[in-house]
């Protein structure tokens, strides 16, 4: 048999993986990762991750899994995860949001993905409904992977890229899932309490209407940065403002933000115990539990609530740091008569950033048409790696960028912000 025929033979695979796409932000990434290897010198601000020797995980909960290890934690966990971890979580979120959820209405997982594609699975059939705003993270893939009908609602600056009632009502008859984010990736902002209950009583009118043969409008709630506040920002969840939508709500998150501790891999859902359980068995299938030492040294730490608010407010603190100071040096260009503008920090480890550029030129003549051109120089001529709105389902046209700040020196920043003011210098 020849075996460079074989090589070369083209096999056909399935439809829905022949037309999937990666990542946006991972491709950026990795782009510029190459271009750093290479040996040119770029900030990478692109991905929200942490560098670990800047932000650490908690040095309690380090050595919890340590132990847990140590003493023979390695063999499978619950398919809905550890008891003790699932009450832990429940007793917290009751602590801090007043959220009454059993542990049977926890469900643990490997971080935050396999929750959210647990979630689409559980709720929507080909064909479905899903509305959700842009920017926003990654539901735009979900969409696809499960058949359902994508209704992206852009939303702007002048709400702080935020949906309200008024911009989604026309969207959501028939819709089976509402998908949002608060604090928001890739923004930084968060819903006020006005705005978020005002959704909220859309929904609760819009499953009034609805009779018993339709799926009622499901609400995916990801808060996977709720505990990276800042300022007069507060932190709601629908069912704390609204408990009447407890039974069509879906609420994620996990250690993943909140403990700068992306790599352990350990976040949960809350939701109705029928919905859960449907989930559970999804991810029982999928195999993606959190390691089972993972998950009880995460009990053990957010268990001591001592431990949990020290290291809470200096980590937090950290990363504001790192925002005022991005923020400030971008008023600093603006002052200066550059097209640019941020947003002031809210919450989360995101900036968002404006680089008004459209129809400037460049040194090489080029004439910056869109967003994506406009990132592509700031990239080589300030070598400052940012990531474009349009590939978080925003327009091409926007001239908005999310700035991540989880790898970032304090030390960098004015050299960052001086740079950029060369690169804006160039253009025409």
């Amino acid at each position: 048999m020849n075996s460079d025929l074989i090589k070369d033979r083209t096999y056909k695979i399935s439809e829905m993986a022949d037309n999937l796409i990666g990542s946006e932000i991972i491709q950026l990434a990795t782009e510029v990762n190459k271009r750093i290897a290479a040996g040119e010198k770029i900030y990478n601000l692109t991905i929200g991750d942490f560098n670990p020797e800047i932000f650490s995980i908690p040095e309690v909960l380090k050595n919890n899994i340590i132990n847990a290890y140590n003493n023979g934690m390695t063999n499978y966990p619950p398919a809905n995860g550890l008891p003790y971890l699932r009450k832990t979580v429940a007793d917290w979120l009751n602590e801090s949001m007043g959220l009454d959820y059993t542990e049977d209405e926890v469900l643990v997982s490997s971080g935050g993905r396999p929750l959210i594609y647990a979630t689409y699975r559980a709720l929507i059939d080909s064909g479905d409904k899903v509305v959700f705003p842009t920017p926003s993270w990654n539901n735009n893939h979900y969409c696809y992977i499960n058949k359902a009908e994508a209704i992206m609602v852009e939303t702007d600056s002048e709400k702080d890229f935020m949906p309200t009632a008024e911009l989604l009502e026309d969207h959501i008859k028939d819709a089976t899932l509402l998908a949002l984010c608060s604090p928001l990736n890739p923004t930084g902002t968060a819903f006020s309490k006005e705005n978020l209950q005002a959704i909220c009583d859309m929904v609760w009118e819009e499953n009034q209407r609805r009779d018993s043969s339709q799926k009622p409008l499901y609400i995916f709630y990801d808060q996977i940065y709720w505990t990276l506040t800042y300022g007069d920002t507060v932190h709601y969840n629908p069912v704390q403002l609204r408990p009447e939508l407890r039974d069509v709500t879906i609420s994620m998150d996990g250690i993943s933000k909140a403990m700068a501790a992306t790599g352990v891999r350990v976040g949960w859902a809350t939701g109705p115990k029928y919905i859960i359980d449907k989930m559970k068995a999804i991810l029982s299938h999928v195999g993606s539990w959190a390691p089972k030492s993972e998950q009880y040294a995460t009990a053990e730490f957010i268990s001591d609530r001592n431990a949990l608010s020290s290291y809470l407010s200096e980590y937090k603190q950290k990363i504001e740091d790192r925002l005022d100071a991005f923020y400030n040096g971008f008023q600093k260009l603006k002052d200066a008569g550059f097209n640019v503008d941020a947003i002031a920090p809210q919450a989360a480890m995101y900036l968002t950033v404006q680089f008004d550029l459209k129809g400037k030129q460049t040194p090489d003549g080029d004439i910056l048409n869109n967003g994506k051109e406009i990132n592509q120089y700031v990239l080589n001529a300030a070598k400052v790696a940012l990531v474009p709105f349009s590939s978080f389902g925003a327009s091409t046209d926007s001239t908005w960028f999310r700035l991540a700040v989880g790898v970032a020196k304090m030390e960098d920043i004015e050299p960052i912000i001086n740079q950029l003011h060369q690169a804006l210098s160039q253009l025409k």
